[in-house]
């Protein structure tokens, strides 16, 4: 019987790539943006001034969030009801944006690969590898 070939090892990329990252951001940034009116950064090293109040209308009280348009993990943390309430309320209105925005970024990002896939190569070929610092654009 014929001995079986032995299976090559796949290697997964080894360097970061710049575009990728950039890609990840701008969905983390739409993603921020429309639930919880906040940058990615802004959103994790916010404070907090999220409260709940109530206001009288003609014999009736109701429930009022202030703080709410901008969200951050801190208060995320702290009040979580009333941080989702305001996301839950971000993103009815916001998701049909969203839904295009993210569209958007798909398309974009997969249209400037292919547009600039030769002086992308070109930089990480003459430029990142021969320095060895493991990223490529």
């Amino acid at each position: 019987m014929a001995r079986r070939r032995k299976k090559r090892t796949r290697r997964g990329p080894r360097a970061a790539s710049i575009i990728s990252m950039i890609e990840s951001y701008a969905y983390a940034n739409l993603l921020t943006t429309g639930l919880a009116g906040n940058s990615p950064v802004g959103f994790i090293t916010g404070g907090s001034d999220i409260s709940v109040g109530s206001v009288a209308y003609s014999g009736s009280t109701a429930m009022t969030i202030t703080g709410a348009e901008q969200l951050t993990l801190t208060e995320l943390i702290t009040n979580p009801g009333i941080a989702f309430a305001g996301m839950q309320s971000n993103f009815m209105n916001n998701y049909q944006s969203m839904a295009v925005q993210a569209i958007g970024i798909g398309i974009g990002f997969k249209m400037a690969k292919k547009l600039l896939r030769r002086p992308i190569s070109n930089v990480n070929r003459n430029i990142f590898k021969p320095l060895g610092i493991g990223v490529k654009l």
